[in-house]
């Protein structure tokens, strides 16, 4: 069995260059390459497929609103010549994320990362990709409320209610504890950074003394407890913020 994947590039030699490592590959199988996303998208339609090596880049659509705009992800690893979009490739969980110009030693050890992922093997089959929820339901004033993942700034502990704060638009109260509730979320988008408060990764754009501010005027302190969990997001995010 072998791992099937994409490789999408706008740039003729950057995804010719990409196709030909798959092919020297001996457990990946190329099914096709795309010069764009919808070109992707309508093969994705037809076949199952486990990989992408995708360009951010692109016109029209970029690799990472692709990458954001799918139900059933695949295993994506990210090529780019710009190393500022890394934290993006994080918050979307990709496996890796290449820099241009890509070696066949940088491909290969991103490709042997995706199939420890997988766990494929001689004796074992690729493991099946399942809907990833992108959503909850929380009962408030009587009714039941779906929020989105996405739209969710973040999530204040007060008391017995929680207070969850959204992207344009009013919070949310609800009868819930903060453990309760982070327990619901995916643990690789938001965190926990105090005792009370949660935080969504992935609309964290200013820190500043060991707090995190939302739209200039919100500071949600770090704990002493959380920091080491926190610093390892930024790490990991190629950004070195000593908090």
């Amino acid at each position: 069995m072998k791992i099937t994947c994409l490789a999408i590039d706008d740039e003729p030699l950057a995804v010719k260059k990409i196709a030909g490592y798959i092919q020297k590959t001996p457990f990946l199988e190329l099914i096709a390459q795309c010069r764009n996303p919808i070109e992707a998208m309508e093969i994705m339609d037809k076949k199952e497929i486990q990989l992408l090596f995708i360009d951010i880049s692109m016109p029209e659509m970029s690799g990472m609103e692709f990458v954001k705009s799918l139900t059933f992800k695949p295993y994506i690893v990210f090529t780019t010549a710009y190393s500022e979009y890394a934290v993006e490739g994080f918050e979307v969980n990709a496996a890796d994320y290449l820099l241009k110009p890509v070696s066949y030693s940088s491909f290969l050890r991103a490709a042997n990362k995706v199939k420890d992922l997988i766990g494929l093997s001689a004796n074992r089959k690729p493991a099946i990709l399942t809907p990833v929820p992108d959503h909850l339901f929380v009962k408030s004033e009587y009714k039941l409320i779906r929020i989105d993942f996405d739209d969710i700034k973040y999530i204040e502990g007060m008391h017995e209610y929680i207070s969850i704060h959204l992207a344009g638009g009013k919070p949310v109260m609800t009868l819930m504890s903060l453990k309760s509730i982070e327990e619901q979320l995916p643990a690789e988008r938001f965190l926990r950074v105090h005792r009370s408060f949660i935080v969504n990764l992935s609309k964290i754009a200013v820190i500043e003394r060991n707090r995190i501010v939302f739209d200039g005027k919100v500071y949600i302190p770090v704990g002493e407890q959380y920091k080491t969990s926190f610093q390892s997001y930024i790490d990991k995010s190629h950004n070195f913020f000593g908090i």
